[in-house]
């Protein structure tokens, strides 16, 4: 409960909350789509630069052991996301699919709050975990579209273009030419731009969960029949990912902060780059539906309660 009240107090969240507020009373505030777009890239270089800061001098048999983790895990969470699509909404093939693509990725700024969660509790979480977050993100959009189709013509690879979208879109591309910036910098080197992107990262960021509340706002009001069923897929699911995930992480040797975030990391669904992957690969489903749950719902369940939970539930194993 400490945790909990901790974090919903914190400048992150009650951003977000104020973004929520400012649609609720329809207000005019609005950040321009320019602003937005420096936004996100601010946020993903700053948190790749100190990824690969902390990344530098990592043992190499360690971060093959978590690279392999997380491949297993994301392939692991996609399945898991489609199966209960298909059971629990009666999804097609197709929309259970794009919905396991989404929820077997991974949301970057749930990544970030995370990390930021565990920082003011005074114990951050380790730097590999930024490399995680891309290894966690390709597996789980393949799989995703292969499960949608399956039984479709073999001739047909959407996946391919697919691939090379993911690999070159934003928020690889920016993570993890952060992280090798880092890594080759060093410490001494990335001195040189910290106040750039070290010390004005809380300020950026309360901004823009500013304009992730308007967003998540305006997706929540899209929600029409069937929205329980839709709400308990897009909580249930991240619930029961998230703390596998801390399981997971604690059994491989992470810290509990480490736990905590990669916890965060599973439960948390692409509303970036699964919603382009999709787009591509399977045109005839339901886009709007699967960001609706991303975003609309799952992400502020995560932002509110579901990071503070994955944190206890790591300091509880850690013992």
């Amino acid at each position: 409960m400490d945790l909990l009240l901790t974090n919903l107090s914190s400048p992150v969240v009650l951003a977000f909350g104020l973004g929520l507020l400012a649609r609720a009373v329809r207000s005019d505030l609005a950040i321009p789509p320019q602003i937005q777009v420096y936004l996100s890239i601010f946020l993903l270089l700053a948190i790749g630069l100190k990824g690969g800061v902390a990344l530098r001098g990592q043992d190499p048999g360690n971060l093959l052991l978590l690279l392999a983790m997380t491949i297993a895990a994301g392939i692991a969470t996609t399945f898991s996301a489609y199966a209960l699509a298909r059971i629990a909404l009666g999804d097609d093939r197709r929309e259970a699919g794009a919905l396991a693509a989404h929820y077997g990725s991974v949301s970057a700024v749930t990544f970030i709050a995370a990390n930021q969660f565990v920082e003011r509790a005074g114990t951050p979480a380790e730097g590999v975990l930024v490399a995680l977050v891309v290894a966690l993100e390709v597996p789980a959009l393949l799989v995703g579209l292969w499960l949608a189709h399956r039984g479709e013509d073999r001739r047909i690879h959407p996946e391919h273009h697919t691939l090379r979208e993911v690999f070159t879109g934003k928020t690889c591309l920016l993570l993890v030419g952060g992280l090798a910036i880092g890594v080759i910098s060093g410490p001494g080197g990335i001195k040189a731009v910290d106040a750039m992107y070290f010390a004005l990262f809380q300020g950026v960021l309360m901004l823009f969960m500013i304009d992730m509340g308007m967003v998540a706002a305006n997706r929540l009001a899209e929600l029409r029949r069937d929205w329980w069923k839709l709400g308990l897929y897009a909580t249930g699911v991240p619930l029961l990912h998230g703390l596998a995930g801390v399981l997971l992480a604690h059994a491989c040797g992470l810290s509990a902060a480490g736990a905590a975030v990669f916890g965060a990391m599973l439960s948390s669904a692409s509303y970036i780059a699964a919603p382009a992957a999709v787009r591509a690969g399977l045109p005839d489903a339901n886009a709007g539906r699967c960001i609706t749950a991303a975003l609309g719902l799952t992400f502020p369940f995560n932002l509110g309660i579901g990071i503070p939970l994955y944190a206890g539930f790591a300091h509880w194993l850690a013992g």
